[in-house]
């Protein structure tokens, strides 16, 4: 079995990494599987409400991903520096707050769910549908945010076999009853919600139910104590996670308005489609950084900076080579992913495969920018990566896609993507330059 304290050649390090970078996949499936049947058993508008909506499950969602990711350098630092008690306390501590965060967050989110779609540009059908989905999703909305920090803190336990066969399980139990309540019980945008929801409530029980029993690993739940200073320790390092991920929800709302401004329904539709691509392939840099942020919290805990080097090299070749196999799959799969989700409208089909020929260039530049991000919240350094995450999924991305489409009409909206996914990667370049001496990678 690896362990942190391992020394990781490049295969050691892929094999240590893949069950995060699965995780990470499958958990994005989820949105997938409910697009294709909902676009296919139900029809574009329905799909088009899917992604109005999904953008606020997302958000809510961050908060796992925060204290997660912000835990997670904690808790590693901590194991290295010998501090195991202190460690399970944390960790303890790490999933009762971010709960109770995203129970309190869920509620309003719930109650006003209506009145945000209209804000976004919904009516009519568009409207109804998203309310429907909304609502049955945020029902279950605080066991996805267990199955968000789940994803790295398996890593951090070192078992991240099982949260990979965890993730697993709820993808799986989301494919079945896609099936069944969307082609077979015919359902409709009801079915795909409920199927969704379960799936989550899934995910995020099984990790709940292994740390509550594992008493013999070396992370467990176990008494502990509100700890203000934990808290925030982890919030502030986790946030530029959380801002991530919480910036992309909010630009993808302000996507979906623009495009209803611009293509109406059928842009947001081949912008769902775009974005599930996204997801997948994005996922695989997310459980990557993600995945390898335990070794490089605990070998800059532990002072071992050879190792620290290393690692830092190895991830920046894999990142690398990856970013270009993308940009020709992309072109690749472009139009029979689309004739997959859409190929029932010609006109639809036509505008998704040229976004995604656009889109493609994205991935050049996007492992970089995630990688540096995560690389710096693992160094316990979250002001340089919330700078990063704000930079790429906020500021730019909010900023260009109110001007190129003037320019540019639809085509502007697809650019605006690959344009700020350049701009970000000199800064993440930058940042990686500067910080080199500091930190002796």
């Amino acid at each position: 079995m690896l362990s942190l304290s391992d020394h990781y050649t490049l295969p050691k390090l892929l094999r240590f990494t893949l069950p995060s970078v699965s995780m990470m996949i499958f958990t994005s499936i989820y949105l997938v599987i409910d697009g294709f049947f909902v676009s296919n058993y139900v029809g574009k508008n329905a799909l088009a409400a899917v992604n109005m909506v999904y953008p606020i499950i997302m958000i809510i969602g961050s908060i796992g991903f925060m204290f997660g990711s912000g835990g997670s350098a904690l808790v590693a630092a901590m194991l290295g520096e010998g501090e195991t008690e202190k460690a399970k306390k944390t960790f303890t501590l790490m999933y009762i707050f971010p709960m109770a965060l995203g129970l309190l967050v869920a509620i309003p989110a719930f109650i006003f769910l209506p009145r945000i779609c209209i804000l976004m540009g919904a009516e009519g059908e568009l409207l109804s549908d998203s309310i429907i989905y909304g609502r049955v999703l945020l029902s279950t909305v605080v066991f996805f945010i267990v199955q968000m920090e789940s994803q790295i803190f398996f890593v951090t336990a070192e078992r991240p076999k099982l949260g990979l066969l965890s993730t697993v399980i709820g993808c799986g139990t989301n494919i079945v009853l896609d099936g069944l309540f969307c082609a077979v019980f015919k359902w409709g945008i009801e079915g795909a919600a409920a199927a969704t929801a379960i799936s989550q409530a899934v995910g995020g029980i099984i990790p709940l139910l292994y740390f509550s029993f594992a008493k013999n690993n070396k992370l467990h739940f176990t008494h502990t104590k509100l700890d203000w200073n934990d808290i925030k320790r982890s919030a502030s390092n986790g946030f530029s996670e959380l801002l991530s991920n919480t910036s992309s929800s909010i630009v993808a709302m302000l996507f979906n308005f623009q495009l209803i401004r611009f293509s109406g329904e059928d842009g947001v539709a081949a912008y769902s489609v775009l974005m599930y691509v996204n997801m997948v392939f994005l996922a695989s840099f997310i459980g990557f950084s993600s995945g390898s942020s335990p070794i490089v919290s605990y070998n800059y805990g532990s002072g071992n900076d050879k190792e620290l080097k290393g690692i830092f090299k190895k991830i920046s070749l894999l990142i690398s080579i990856t970013s270009l196999l993308m940009l020709f799959l992309s072109f690749i799969m472009a139009k029979p992913l689309s004739h997959l989700f859409v190929g029932y409208d010609k006109e639809l089909y036509a505008m998704t495969v040229r976004g995604f020929y656009i889109y493609a260039f994205s991935f050049i530049f996007a492992g970089i920018n995630i990688f540096s991000s995560s690389f710096f919240t693992a160094l316990n350094n979250g002001k340089v990566s919330a700078f990063l995450s704000f930079l790429r999924s906020f500021i730019l991305p909010c900023s260009l896609v109110l001007i190129l489409p003037y320019i540019l009409g639809i085509d502007g909206i697809w650019g605006t993507l690959v344009l700020s996914e350049g701009i970000a990667f000199f800064f993440s370049i930058l940042c990686l330059l500067i910080f080199k001496k500091r930190y002796r990678y």
